[in-house]
């Protein structure tokens, strides 16, 4: 679980391998990543646009932008959560992601709350067996 908290608004991502929708010997390879996005401060925030920098196991970065997420623009309230659950392809078995969402207070000012930076690794397949 990987976590981060920007003016008490807080972000967790549980990212998960999916290997009914990869296919290593095409060099594709999925993650899941399940956000919970907690408003943990005493104002009114809505979610309005996303930023996400994906980096490959070999350096080849992409950039995504766009509004809301999984298409909504959750509005929280002091105390509210949202959860919701994406995916991520690959054509390595690594890579890593980092992002921003972009909110506004019901007072209309707009901040970025980070997304932490979070790996996705293939799950360790070694097992001795004695």
């Amino acid at each position: 679980m990987y976590r981060s908290t920007t003016r008490d608004i807080e972000v967790e991502v549980e990212p998960f391998y999916l290997p009914d929708r990869s296919d290593p010997d095409d060099s594709r390879y999925v993650w899941g990543y399940r956000v919970t996005i907690a408003n943990n401060s005493d104002v009114f925030v809505q979610l309005l646009a996303r930023y996400w920098r994906i980096t490959d196991g070999i350096g080849r970065v992409e950039e995504v932008r766009g509004p809301g997420v999984v298409g909504e623009q959750p509005e929280l309230n002091p105390g509210d959560s949202f959860q919701y659950t994406s995916g991520c392809p690959l054509r390595t078995p690594s890579g890593i992601m980092v992002g921003a969402y972009t909110v506004r207070s019901g007072e209309g000012e707009f901040f970025d709350v980070a997304i932490p930076a979070f790996s996705l690794d293939l799950p360790d397949r070694t097992h001795s067996v004695n």
